[in-house]
């Protein structure tokens, strides 16, 4: 069994990190898009009424405004659904903030099909591909609600913009306050010399669960939580891959462009391995319970068991 202790959305994570920063920090400021109860942004919006700012239904707009705060030296945060963030302001992410490196940190709420009955347009599929092209962008998506807290510290003790993904179900917490977090450097989770099975998100715990299953087969998987999808810890990757031979992605996004892309694009230059990809295959979202989902997209622990084989098999040839 995969060692938990309780569950709690990662957003929490976020709402409660943003609170322990507006103790901390008078410097940061949040924006919300109308959605501050479901974004936990309406913590800091009672304890700090006069550093919150809702925008309304207009994601352009509050991109803008954190962009002239970030100007005047503040941190500002802005959240809102990582489809309407991602979709609706690319191009004042694009332009405005990332071209200049201004210093806002972006929360993605609703990441991956785990919303459940909110459906395919709330369930934030692309948003990891189309933040990680951005230059001067940094990725994080963080695997439970202590690494979101962590994420979220971290992210606003870093210059230049910074993309959150977060999710709205309660998720296994798999880390503890003291559990290290670094952006950059990925954590491994478990040791193993067979297939690497590399993981970002919520699905780190998947991969701790197919992890368990591999080894009542005699299987010895490593699995690697790499939170921060850009920049990329290259090293940990490429070090968990040369003991392996082999490697399976999992991400709860489309397999497209994500993170799977991210780890094929740096094997490609410097390591070709075998390597398979859990994700959201080419379809959009669609309504229902968490653990449906999960089983009806091919994201949980039986599907990366079976890529694993696979992976494996291919590796002998």
């Amino acid at each position: 069994m995969v060692q938990t202790y309780g569950k709690k959305p990662t957003r929490m994570g976020y709402g409660d990190g943003l609170l322990t920063l507006g103790e901390t920090d008078p410097r940061v400021v949040v924006f919300d898009a109308d959605l501050a109860k479901s974004t936990t942004t309406d913590w800091f919006a009672e304890k700090f009424p006069t550093r919150f700012f809702d925008a309304g239904i207009a994601e352009q707009n509050m991109l803008g405004m954190a962009a002239g705060m970030s100007l005047l030296g503040k941190v500002p945060f802005v959240s809102t659904y990582g489809v309407f963030v991602a979709g609706r302001a690319w191009d004042q992410i694009r332009t405005t903030i990332c071209y200049s490196k201004l210093n806002v940190k972006i929360g993605g709420m609703h990441g991956g099909v785990s919303v459940g009955p909110d459906g395919a347009t709330h369930q934030a599929l692309e948003e990891i591909s189309i933040m990680r092209v951005l230059p001067n962008m940094t990725v994080l998506s963080p695997c439970d609600y202590h690494e979101s807290y962590q994420a979220t510290l971290a992210a606003a003790q870093i210059a230049g913009p910074v993309y959150l993904r977060f999710g709205r179900e309660a998720v296994p917490i798999i880390t503890t306050p003291e559990t290290p977090f670094e952006i950059g450097k990925a954590a491994l989770r478990r040791e193993g010399n067979d297939v690497a099975l590399l993981a970002t998100g919520h699905m780190v715990y998947h991969a701790l669960a197919a992890a368990e299953a591999l080894a009542g087969e005699g299987v010895n998987a490593l699995v690697l939580n790499v939170h921060t999808i850009k920049p990329l810890d290259e090293e940990a990757v490429l070090a968990a891959v040369a003991q392996c031979g082999c490697a399976v992605t999992c991400e709860e996004h489309q397999v497209t462009g994500g993170f799977g892309g991210a780890i094929a694009e740096l094997l490609a230059k410097r390591r070709p391995t075998p390597l398979r990809f859990i994700g959201v295959q080419d379809r959009f979202g669609e309504s229902g319970q968490p653990d449906e989902l999960f089983a009806e997209f091919g994201l949980s622990a039986p599907f990366i068991v079976a890529a694993a084989r696979e992976v494996m098999q291919a590796a002998k040839k």
